[in-house]
């Protein structure tokens, strides 16, 4: 079942642009879509074709007529990567709803699409948009039973459901507020010690599915920071993803858990991770975050990554002292500045990881890596500082949906906070330079995130 269709705000502003010319007569545009998740419930906008004005053999305010053309430039780009096509076209006077000439249109066009386009796509659709921006969708299988799309993701700055425009106006903290969560999938990448938290709270917030990744287990060196965690789960070795998973069916049970119980990395969890409608980076590692926003900008997702630290200081005589304990949140919009542009993903850091890995003496030489820089710590105990990133960072998501902030979202790109100091410091997306521009929307098209360790395994290659 296709779950909802996403585009970015600039892609939105574009299509806007294509449809509302400024004469008050109906418009049209294409969307060629790509499937995302493991049973292709995404759809993402991939490309936008626009129909000129100029080649519409009628144009009302109630009425399109549209060039075949067009639509066979759409067929060409859509069998490459077997993506779906949406025909899209405004509503000038309002009203988001599908008219009875638009049901019409579609009985007619949609049978030609599936039987040009040969790749094995199980959708096409229609969409309509209002002079607010507003938009519906729905797609069509091969025998014409079609099926209404209910949430159209706008993605940028804000987060919002294009469907329901009004949701900006919904009191946050509520039932309407939770009655949208039980539709949404947030995947929780690294659940360790920020991590559990962060499924914690989305469970206990009623998010409808959530996906957990994480390829370690519990020791008893982290019981002091893994919510939930007991020393039974130590003794016993138990998986990080399934302990989590059996304490959110105890007080959560209409959220659905899956698990994936492997790194980030891997084939398997990039694909799940793919299905979501928010990613929240919970990992150490620089290798994680990298595919995180690798599967951010190819997928179109929102990511909330996090950090927390505390670096000290050695005095005259070599004993340790905190010289501060902080946190980081950064919100990173898939065609925005990503966590590379940021400095929080660098090759410097990658090289040491894979020294770390690779040749651990080495390693040792050019990298500290832990809670506390320049101490070792077998048990850090940081869970309140663990809480307080993990509580901002599920703020940030429902604040991008539900708009409180006095000043909007515009400047809060990155948080940084000093426990020590009492100060917390915000940065917009205008503070750091947007480089990686590669990937934005590409979908799971092979290799995964243009990376060939991620490609679908070569069956002849196996035998």
């Amino acid at each position: 079942m296709t779950r909802s269709l996403t585009l970015t705000e600039r892609q939105h502003e574009e299509l806007r642009g294509m449809l509302f010319p400024g004469d008050g007569l109906e418009a049209a545009a294409i969307l060629i879509c790509r499937y995302t998740g493991p049973k292709r419930e995404r759809l993402i906008v991939a490309d936008i074709l626009n129909v000129p004005d100029g080649v519409c053999a009628t144009r009302k305010r109630d009425f399109v007529s549209w060039p075949g053309s067009s639509i066979e430039e759409a067929i060409d780009k859509a069998e490459q990567h077997a993506d779906a096509i949406v025909l899209t076209h405004s509503h000038p006077g309002g009203g988001l709803k599908f008219s009875r000439v638009d049901d019409a249109s579609d009985r007619v066009t949609m049978p030609g699409l599936f039987a040009a386009i040969e790749a094995d796509g199980p959708y096409h659709g229609s969409a309509i948009m209002t002079p607010d921006g507003a938009m519906k969708a729905r797609v069509y299988d091969e025998i014409g039973r079609h099926q209404k799309i209910d949430q159209v993701w706008r993605i940028g700055r804000n987060i919002t459901n294009l469907t329901t425009p009004s949701a900006c106006h919904v009191m946050p903290f509520g039932k309407q507020m939770t009655d949208s969560f039980a539709r949404q999938t947030a995947c929780v990448i690294g659940v360790s010690g920020t991590g559990t938290l962060v499924a914690e709270l989305l469970a206990r917030k009623g998010v409808g599915h959530l996906i957990l990744i994480d390829f370690d287990t519990i020791e008893h060196k982290n019981l002091n920071r893994i919510v939930n965690s007991t020393i039974a789960d130590a003794d016993e070795n138990r998986s990080k993803t399934q302990m989590m998973a059996e304490a959110i069916a105890r007080y959560a049970p209409n959220t659905r858990v899956t698990i994936i119980d492997a790194p980030i990395d891997e084939r398997k969890a990039v694909i799940a991770a793919s299905s979501a409608d928010i990613l929240f980076s919970c990992v150490d590692s620089m290798v994680g975050r990298s595919i995180a926003e690798l599967i951010s900008r190819y997928c179109l997702i929102p990511l909330i990554d996090m950090g927390v630290t505390i670096p000290t200081r050695r005095d005259a005589d070599g004993h340790p002292h905190i010289a501060d304990v902080c946190g980081r949140i950064d919100f990173v919009s898939p065609d925005g500045p990503s966590l590379t542009d940021r400095g929080v993903v660098t090759a410097e850091g990658l090289r040491a990881e894979y020294l770390l890995a690779n040749a651990p003496e080495a390693a040792k030489r050019e990298i500290e890596a832990g809670y506390i820089s320049g101490v070792h710590e077998e048990a850090p105990s940081v869970m309140a500082l663990n809480m307080r990133a993990a509580s901002d960072a599920v703020l940030e998501w429902i604040e991008r949906q539900y708009l409180y902030r006095l000043d909007g979202s515009t400047g809060f790109a990155r948080t940084l906070f000093s426990h020590a100091a009492g100060e917390v410091e915000h940065f917009s997306e205008d503070d750091f330079a947007c480089d990686s521009v590669h990937g934005i929307a590409q979908g799971l098209v092979e290799p995964l995130l243009g990376i060939p360790g991620l490609a679908r395994p070569n069956r002849k290659d196996a035998a």
